[in-house]
């Protein structure tokens, strides 16, 4: 079966710089992209329809292959460090040209219109050129969907170009190895070579929305999923990957506004993105309904293989990476808020997975204590999902995001803390890791115990309940929880051997406060004060 190809008319075609390229198919549906996919041998279908694809040699981001363009905008504005990378102009220009190359001698191009953030006011639109059709299907799921009208009068605002069959030259091209993602604010477009993970699109323009947002909008850009209530009360729940940002956003008994990446204005919380990108390692119905109901046509998902003999994916099996991802559209999701935006926050939640198993499951934070766990961003990876990783691995990124943060953490944590103080908001910390001994002794906590943990603060059960201070960390746990047993809440009660909680408490405390040393300077005694005791 032949599929005709979509002509882009010649201005736009010139835009691309993909001159030469013998077909450019534009705009295809979702259904249309999953056919090319099948018909270019790069795809299965699983027996709910989803599209079962690898992304080859890289199943993950890779941060130090990122790089930004050190010019006039960018060298006296962005944070450089180990996450942003400068690179030159003149770098630049060589690997722009060699993608540009590649892809012209291509004979399909895939090129799609969208954009992000649902807030009008703050729209910026998007044209994403990809080597494959199940990149273009990824940028569909993850971006917003212009209207037939929208599109008739489409002024592109970014660029994303994809060519992860290309093997860049570092010798040539400045890079560290032959794959590079590489962002240039003054030309406004990203380029990736080498790598099909789609994260690195989505994380592309988290990355420059971070940038613009707070530095050009005044307002705050988050890493972080978000909720509504019925009565329009907002969530925010901060995490790294792996905490459970999109698994606790997506509450049955709550409108999803977005699973990862929003802003907050002056008057709204709103989505960035048009779907969900979310890890698919033991997944399961009981536990996680939406996201696995989500998998039918139109999903992506990634890196994952089959029961053998079927086309039933083993949600179980992380041979390939422990890193498995699905992508869908955000009205995949029963509940979800649209258009993508909510009202200000009432309650905000830190999420960590503490694989020592010493933090609190619940705890109420402080205006101080607030910042210090936002410039901390603490979160544990437990052995085995990273190579040489035999032990759990502390983890701290500035403002639970610092691979995605342009500018100084500082710049987002003083945003975010005058929010917080102008809007009156509650701030909790949630440990969604081990409890009753750290990794490989205690068990991770049950996900319906931090539901309905979340759900009582929420709906304000946990106000007037008794309140003690944890001894090492500081922070206020309720002694009581509807839906909780109570020693579940003390973590040295779930431990058997107390000495061994208390020396792995000294030893996470003092993680902390030596992470937050090069943070120091300058901050209030308020949030200084908020440091645990080692």
């Amino acid at each position: 079966m032949s599929y005709p190809t979509i002509l882009l008319p010649r201005d736009l075609l010139v835009q691309t710089g993909l001159r030469n390229s013998s077909s450019i198919r534009y705009q295809l549906s979702p259904d249309e992209l999953v056919q090319d996919s099948l018909r270019i041998g790069e795809g299965v279908l699983s027996d709910t329809g989803a599209l079962v694809i690898r992304t080859g040699e890289f199943t993950g981001r890779s941060p130090k292959d990122k790089f930004i363009v050190k010019d006039e905008l960018t060298a006296d504005t962005v944070h450089w460090n180990e996450f942003n990378q400068p690179i030159s102009e003149e770098h630049y220009s060589i690997i722009h040209r060699e993608i540009q190359k590649y892809l012209e001698k291509l004979p399909e191009v895939w090129v799609r219109d969208c954009y992000a953030c649902a807030d009008p006011r703050y729209r910026i639109n998007i044209r994403v050129i990809n080597e494959k059709p199940w990149n273009n299907l990824f940028a569909y799921n993850m971006f917003l969907r212009p209207t037939d009208e929208e599109l008739d009068n489409f002024k592109t605002d970014w660029t994303v170009i994809s060519a992860p069959g290309l093997r860049l030259d570092p010798a040539v091209c400045g890079t560290r190895q032959h794959n590079a993602s590489v962002v240039s604010f003054k030309h406004r477009t990203i380029l990736i070579a080498g790598s099909g993970y789609t994260g690195e699109t989505k994380k592309g323009i988290f990355t420059i929305l971070n940038y613009i947002l707070p530095l050009e909008k005044k307002i705050l850009s988050m890493h972080c999923s978000a909720n509504m209530g019925e009565d329009g009360d907002t969530a925010v729940f901060f995490g790294l990957s792996g905490t459970g940002k999109t698994t606790l956003s997506a509450d049955p008994n709550r409108k999803l506004i977005g699973d990862d990446e929003h802003a907050w204005t002056d008057d709204n919380v709103f989505n960035f993105e048009g779907g969900c990108y979310a890890k698919t390692i033991h997944l399961t119905e009981e536990k996680e309904p939406e996201i696995f109901h989500a998998i039918r046509p139109g999903a992506l998902v990634e890196n994952t293989v089959f029961i053998p003999g079927t086309n039933t994916i083993d949600f179980e099996d992380g041979s390939i990476t422990e890193n498995t991802r699905v992508s869908y559209p955000l009205h995949y999701i029963s509940n979800a808020q649209e258009p993508s935006i909510g009202n200000l926050p009432k309650n905000i939640f830190f999420l960590t997975c503490d694989a020592f198993g010493v933090l609190p499951p619940i705890s109420r934070l402080t205006p101080g204590q607030a910042m210090y766990q936002f410039i901390s961003g603490y979160t544990a990876k437990v052995a085995g999902t990273e190579a040489g990783v035999t032990e759990p691995k502390p983890t701290f990124s500035a403002c639970f995001g610092a691979p995605f943060l342009p500018l100084h953490p500082g710049a987002y944590a003083d945003m975010l803390g005058k929010k917080m103080q102008d809007n009156k908001v509650n701030v909790w910390l949630i440990n969604t890791g081990w409890t009753g001994g750290p990794y490989g002794t205690g068990n991770r906590m049950k996900l319906s115990y931090t539901r309905a943990m979340i759900t009582a603060a929420l709906e304000g059960k946990l106000n007037d309940v008794a309140y003690h201070t944890d001894p090492v960390f500081g922070m206020s746990v309720p002694a009581s929880c509807p839906g909780v047993p109570d020693n579940i809440l003390q973590p040295r009660e779930t431990w058997a051997d107390k000495k061994a909680y208390d020396e792995k408490a000294t030893y996470l405390a003092g993680l902390f406060n030596k992470n937050f040393e090069k943070y120091k300077d300058g901050l209030s005694e308020e949030i200084l004060a908020a440091a645990p005791r080692s």
